[in-house]
């Protein structure tokens, strides 16, 4: 009796967040010369799409390779790699069996060098770390990442963007912390609601209610307060070195830097804000940056329209008080392009807007050699 036993999706994580590169079916009941006869023509993808917006689609279905395992045959349908996110499909025939799967049914989803993370829960947080083979203390790079990363399955901060896996990658000497922010049993968009009805969630007055308050989702201050703590007990452990601590993090994980560096303003030798989200907490917190260098990067302009400005505001404050150690990097449409940011024709405004949001990936790939400057600075020398 022929019968699928599981289709897997095999990814990485890119530029772009988790990109699909092959399906992988396995299928029982089926002979070697029916599967001969099977071609990668014989399938179809549908919303395949490979840029920021879902607007340009993947060759698709490029080939595909048979390999028998054990009792079952594996059939890898090899594809122009294309971005996971999006609702796709796939539709085809195999010896005359009608085959139709969707990204919703996926019994497996493999990400590629995730399983260098290992998996822990401690103190009410869950996060995943990357720990170096080397001996002795070693640095760590926090990372925070953005809205649509929250829940609990402490896995997502590693899938949904670039951002911890591309650090590991670099940084192979060094503990990479991939914190998940709690939910608070309530979707990002929903989140948002909740916060409209205590006033603009992006309003800068003083003084509105938190951005984020105890128990709810984002990096409030009693969960980053529990995540420093861990990292305290890893220096305790002499596992970290207490003059090699740094903070990165992506829009909201940019205003989570803010707010951490608030909460434990004496853990980390330098941090990078990467577009922050500016509201009340987050503004005020950079307005009374503590004493630690930081280097806030973000593009001309994104879907925060007021983002820059308020930044700017408050970088021009800590200037003219003398803090060298801060600095602030607007990147430009032609900087953004280079990274396929911003290029797609027709985009709309509020697709352009979305798009350089984005900004985090010129980081990750060291531009203007923001990464490089983050992990110069120990906290035992002279600034």
């Amino acid at each position: 009796m022929r019968r699928i036993e599981k289709i897997t999706a095999k990814t990485h994580i890119g530029d772009y967040g988790q990109i699909v590169d092959s399906f992988l079916i396995s299928v029982t009941g089926i002979n070697q010369e029916e599967l001969s006869q099977v071609k990668a023509s014989d399938f179809v993808i549908k919303k395949n799409y490979k840029d920021l917006t879902g607007k340009i689609l993947s060759k698709g279905i490029i080939s595909l390779e048979i390999r028998e395992s054990e009792k079952e045959w594996e059939i890898e349908l090899i594809l122009d790699p294309f971005v996971f996110r999006y609702d796709f499909s796939v539709t085809g025939k195999i010896a005359g069996w009608e085959l139709s799967f969707t990204k919703d049914n996926l019994e497996n989803i493999w990400v590629k060098d995730t399983d260098h993370f290992k998996t822990y829960q401690e103190n009410g947080v869950n996060y995943r770390m990357y720990e170096p083979e080397c001996m002795g203390s070693r640095p760590l790079v926090l990372f925070l990442h953005g809205g649509g990363e929250c829940g609990e399955d402490n896995e997502l901060q590693l899938t949904g963007t670039i951002g911890a896996l591309r650090l590991a990658e670099r940084w192979p000497d060094m503990y990479i912390m991939a914190p998940q922010a709690p939910s608070g049993n309530l979707g990002m968009y929903e989140m948002f609601e909740v916060m409209k009805k205590r006033g603009n969630p992006f309003d800068v007055d003083m003084g509105i209610t938190p951005f984020s308050l105890k128990g709810e989702r984002g990096w409030n201050r009693d969960y980053v307060g529990r995540v420093t703590d861990i990292i305290r007990r890893l220096i305790e452990d002499g596992k970290v070195d207490k003059n090699r601590v740094y903070l990165i993090g992506m829009s909201m994980g940019g205003g989570g830097v803010l707010q951490t560096l608030s909460v434990a303003p004496d853990l980390f030798a330098a941090a990078v804000p990467i577009c922050p989200s500016m509201n009340g907490e987050s503004y005020a917190n950079l307005l009374n940056l503590p004493e630690v260098p930081v280097w806030i990067a973000t593009a001309y302009m994104d879907h925060q329209h007021g983002r820059h400005a308020h930044i700017l505001n408050a970088c021009s404050k800590l200037w003219q008080e003398g803090r060298k150690d801060v600095k602030y990097t607007l990147f430009t449409p032609e900087e953004l392009a280079k990274y396929g940011i911003g290029t797609t024709e027709d985009l709309t405004a509020k697709e352009l807007d979305a798009e350089n949001h984005n900004s985090w990936i010129l980081v990750m790939h060291n531009e203007k050699g923001i990464l490089d400057w983050m992990i110069s600075h120990q906290k035992n020398k002279q600034r």
